[in-house]
């Protein structure tokens, strides 16, 4: 090691982003990401072959960017961390295999480590050390999880999950209908904050007995209102209106699981939690219920090599043994696997 505190480089290549940063100990130094996302936005969503080919011809170029804004040569690194699942396997097999390069290249140990897992380690460069237990809330365009966190870089207990579609998934799904392109999410945070959030009474699915969620009734309702709505549509409203029930029902479940647990700590993380309204109301809540509150920046809450880093950086400092060599790319990685053998 050469220092104290490990530098680690982590590579995220889950889906259409190609991020690499560089971490030492709890200290970011390079977050850098090339994104495909103009190439998927004709399409309306991302198309995993694009994203594959994009993270192809991204990955050198983006590494050495993050090398040279850190200051650091590739002969300094203790460690490389590398996402190895849960997502696109075309794209996760980009990543893993540029790592594993790396690794072997510099005779150092290897981390494949999980996407989720991740998402709740970015905060330590934000805020410093997480506080253990915590309930973890992960929103974004394929995931909405409610995690109980003993240890990041160890114990992940799912408490509920959405049923259906992801939120990030809804915004980019309801955007489209309201023809404001893709990604969905920026745009219709934007727009309603024109709008007026209790113009429109959508639907909040909060199944009972479970902390799940479900946005695939509330997408559909707004297409129906949209439809059967008569004359120029009021999107600004609309946009409001969809968002206030997305992030009622997201801050409804993640306080009712600090109240039954007993935890006291929240942390928000994936790309929905840069939405400003789900900033705002999840702070109130948690003033209001006694819970504090850990969002990191929303430029750490998108996918990015940072929050790879972070957690590789943890699990080399808590002595968890590295990844093998043979690391598959495992598009379906559960939650409770940390780090993938």
């Amino acid at each position: 090691m050469t220092g104290d505190e490990p530098l680690v480089l982590g590579i995220e290549t889950s889906c259409d982003e190609t991020g690499v940063g560089i971490v030492r100990g709890t200290t970011l130094l390079a977050d850098a990401i090339a994104s495909s996302v103009d190439a998927h936005a004709r399409f309306g969503g991302v198309v995993p072959e694009v994203a594959s080919r994009a993270h192809l011809e991204a990955m050198v170029p983006t590494v050495h960017r993050a090398l040279e804004t850190a200051g650091v040569r590739l002969s300094d690194l203790d460690a490389i961390a590398v996402t190895s699942g849960p997502g696109l396997v075309g794209a996760l097999l980009v990543g893993v295999a540029a790592a594993k390069s790396y690794a072997l290249a510099l005779d150092v140990p290897l981390y494949g480590v999980n996407h989720l897992a991740a998402h709740v380690a970015v905060d330590v460069l934000e805020h410093g050390p997480i506080p253990e237990p915590c309930i973890a809330m992960l929103v974004s365009g394929g995931h909405s999880s409610l995690l109980l966190v003993d240890d990041v870089t160890r114990a992940l207990q799912p408490l509920g999950q959405t049923i259906d579609d992801a939120a990030g998934e809804a915004f980019d799904k309801v955007a489209r209908l309201l023809g404001l392109g893709f990604p969905g999410g920026p745009v219709v945070d934007r727009l309603a904050r024109d709008g007026d959030a209790a113009a429109i009474a959508f639907p909040r699915a909060k199944p009972k007995g479970t902390y799940d969620v479900s946005f695939s009734g509330l997408k559909t309702a707004v297409a129906r209102w949209v439809e059967a709505h008569e004359g120029e549509v009021p999107v600004a409203d609309v946009c409001a209106s969809f968002q206030e029930a997305v992030v009622d029902v997201l801050t409804s479940k993640a306080l009712e699981a600090c109240r039954d647990t007993g935890v006291e700590h929240l942390l928000i993380g994936g790309g929905v939690a840069a939405n400003s309204r789900l900033r705002a109301l999840a702070q109130e809540r948690c003033d209001a219920a006694g819970v504090r509150l850990r969002v990191p920046r929303p430029g750490l809450c998108t996918d990015n090599g940072a929050m790879v880093a972070a957690l590789g950086s943890r699990l080399v400092a808590a002595g968890v043994p590295a990844s093998a060599m043979d690391l598959p790319a495992d598009s379906s990685m559960p939650v409770t696997e940390v780090v993938n053998r």
